[in-house]
């Protein structure tokens, strides 16, 4: 855990904020946000936008974004789906098997990867709230055929009011108890790379930054390995008893972004 953060974020340049559980509920905002990303203007700290969620693509991001009245360009939002795309590209994927959103595939043909292939490199997995037996049925299939699965993020639960929904963690239960196999690689928090490259771009070190989220086992994770401040909120998924036996060490505790520099 790194030591010398408060709730004022003295000494940060830069926050990474999620999106889910953090600044919003469903397409309810969270008490306070408004004010908070004013009071990080005001403080002169960089904020980018975070998500695990694949489900929608960079533009309907914005989009929702500012439909909450949060001023968003596309270069202040980063998504799995980036990193999922960075490791295709190494990979040198072009073929692949997609179950996720039309926005998601559109970020996939744009990147130049199929994503309808009848041999797919790879069966591709991300947060789909278009879900289909079809494309269930279908991705089983080429798994059974020994085609290997990436997916797009670990998280088992996207928040909502009404209580936690199925994300893509639960459907990587469904294809193993279908076909008995795990994705090859899981891109997205937390993995370091999602926000490192960012920390150098914009020539910060590690100390400077923080990482704002609800979840300990991606979001405080992520801190920990990038060796960034990590702040967890108790807006969304975490509790205050989750944090017990939790073997990340987050260096502050909020209830919301709307204790922090006040």
């Amino acid at each position: 855990m790194l030591t010398g953060i408060t709730h004022s974020l003295d000494g940060i340049e830069a926050v990474f904020l999620d999106l889910d559980g953090t600044l919003y509920l469903g397409d309810e905002l969270i008490e306070g946000v408004p004010d908070f990303l004013t009071r990080l203007e005001t403080a002169g700290i960089r904020r980018f936008f975070l998500s695990n969620n694949s489900s929608r693509s960079v533009e309907q991001y914005v989009e929702k974004l500012h439909g909450m009245s949060i001023h968003a360009k596309s270069e202040d939002v980063m998504l799995s789906t980036h990193d999922l795309l960075a490791w295709l590209g190494s990979k040198g994927v072009t073929q692949s098997y997609l179950v996720g959103t039309e926005g998601m595939r559109d970020m996939l043909e744009e990147a130049g990867v199929s994503t309808d292939s009848t041999e797919p490199q790879y069966v591709v997995l991300g947060y789909d709230t278009e879900i289909t037996y079809e494309k269930l049925s279908t991705a089983s299939v080429h798994l059974h055929r020994g085609v290997p699965m990436v997916a797009s993020h670990p998280d088992t639960v996207c928040p909502s009011p009404d209580g936690g929904l199925p994300d893509t963690g639960a459907y990587m239960d469904l294809f193993e108890a279908t076909t008995g196999i795990r994705p090859e690689h899981v891109c997205g928090k937390p993995n370091a790379g999602m926000i490192l490259h960012k920390v150098e771009e914009l020539g910060l070190r590690p100390q400077q930054c923080a990482m704002v989220g609800d979840r300990l086992y991606t979001d405080m994770e992520m801190a920990e390995r990038a060796g960034v401040h990590g702040i967890l909120v108790l807006s969304g998924e975490a509790t205050k008893e989750d944090l017990g036996d939790a073997p990340q060490d987050p260096s502050l505790v909020v209830g919301s972004v709307d204790e922090l520099i006040q």
